[in-house]
This record gives structure tokens, sequence and C-alpha cells, in this order.
């Protein structure tokens, strides 16, 4: 099935929007899985059938570094359970998105390793798309209307990455890879998907 046949199957899936109501979508996959270009031809294919939306990427909302490395946790530990703050992105982001039409949320700024906060405004009646890694862990996983997962194996998602980042193997064995096990073992993310995209 080609990419556009692809995001057409997932577009159908969206109801019909009715007034004051949002159709909350999950994109889950594993670090460099195809999640971002999913999303670019979706958001071009509702722009296209003129459906009202808004993108929001789990990335933009880590915590600072000093709490998630070097905090006397084991790596992968650091990087499942404490790179986010999920019960603040639970009540920040995942309890506004159904029902307020404005609310604050903390973004990471990179540059001065800090936390600033934005307020979102949510059209009435859109579909709101929600992009990450661990979308359905099991703080997050009741609040999609639909989850898509995309399935790629680790060697082929590795070779996506820079040759300067492919040198820090130590890294993605002890933090990363470690807690794309543990996600998967714990939840099972295949199985809560109702469309597994493969490759």
């Amino acid at each position: 099935m080609s990419m556009n046949e692809q995001i057409k199957k997932i577009v159908s899936k969206i109801p019909k929007l009715e007034e004051g109501k949002r159709f909350i979508i999950g994109i889950d996959g594993l670090s460099r899985s195809g999640k971002t270009t999913l999303v670019k031809h979706l958001s071009h294919m509702l722009t296209e059938e003129k459906l009202p939306f808004y993108v929001f990427y789990i990335d933009n909302h880590i915590v600072e570094r000093n709490r998630r490395y070097n905090t006397g946790h084991e790596e992968w530990f650091e990087y499942y359970q404490l790179q986010w703050d999920i019960q603040g992105l639970r009540d920040q982001l995942f309890e506004k998105i159904k029902g307020s039409q404005s609310f604050n949320l903390s973004f990471y700024q990179d540059e001065s390793d800090t936390q600033m906060t934005k307020q979102i405004t949510l059209p009435d009646s859109c579909v709101v798309i929600i992009e990450g890694v661990f979308l359905q862990r099991k703080e997050w996983s009741n609040y999609y209307d639909f989850l898509l997962y995309l399935d790629c194996p680790r060697e082929k998602r590795f070779l996506r990455e820079s040759q300067e980042t492919q040198k820090k193997i130590l890294k993605f064995q002890n933090r990363y890879w470690l807690a794309e096990n543990f996600y998967l073992e714990t939840e099972r993310p295949l199985d809560g998907a109702h469309i597994v995209l493969h490759g």
C-alpha cells in the first residue's frame, strides 16, 4: 500500500465532525520509525479535505536535562519514566484537548534548557493529532479516539540516525533500546493500535 493510500485509509476513519466535537488521533511509534513524515503527509491531506486540525509533538514537551540525566536511576528508566512529566502532560494536555478551547502548555527550550509556557487555542471542532514515542503508556492511553502505530525494525531505524549519532551505540543500548523493550513488553502497542503500518 502506498503512502497516499495509507493516509487516505487514516482519513477515512475520521467521522464527520459535529459542532464542538474533536477527534483525537495518536501517531505512536519508536524513534525514527517515520512518525513525523506520516504526520506531514496526513496534515497535507487534511488541509486538502478542509478539515481543521492541530498537531502536538510529544518531544516538544520533555523536561530539563537535570531531571532526565544523572538522576541515580538506570538510563533506560530515565528515558522512559523521566524524559517527560507524565502526570503533568496528562493534566496540561491530555485532559484539555477534548473540551478546552484554550489552555496553557509547557514547551521545552533546547538552547536554554528551560521550559516556556504557551497558550494553546484549539478550534471548537477539529482533528487533534498527537505524535510521539510511548503514547500508549497507561497514563495516556485512554485519551485517543484512534491510534496508529508505526512498526519499523530497530536496525532500519538506527540506520536513519546520522553517522555521528550512530557512534554513540552504548547510549542506544543502555538508554533507548532497553526503554523500547520495556514499552513493547508492558504496553504491547501493536495490539492497542487500530492500524499498524510496517516499515
